[in-house]
């Protein structure tokens, strides 16, 4: 497994929109990100800091590897 660096919530934010995910919508301070084609939705807390399991957590949900969300970002 690749060591995951800290990131914040709008850094994930910023990462899945590159790779087709949208705004759905805000509840308090988790933003709901979604995909149409193929279908996928993700919760992104809008923290200054993601829990390591956090992180791993929506990149796995989104079906990407560690290292190629890094590819992305």
């Amino acid at each position: 497994m690749s060591k995951l660096p800290s990131i914040s919530g709008k850094d994930c934010i910023k990462v899945l929109e590159k790779i087709g995910f949208y705004q759905k919508r805000r509840e308090s301070s988790h933003i709901i990100m979604r995909r149409d084609e193929p279908f996928t939705q993700v919760v992104v807390p809008d923290h200054q800091e993601l829990a390591k399991g956090t992180l791993r957590a929506i990149i796995r949900d989104v079906g990407l590897s560690v290292e190629e969300y890094y590819l992305v970002a």
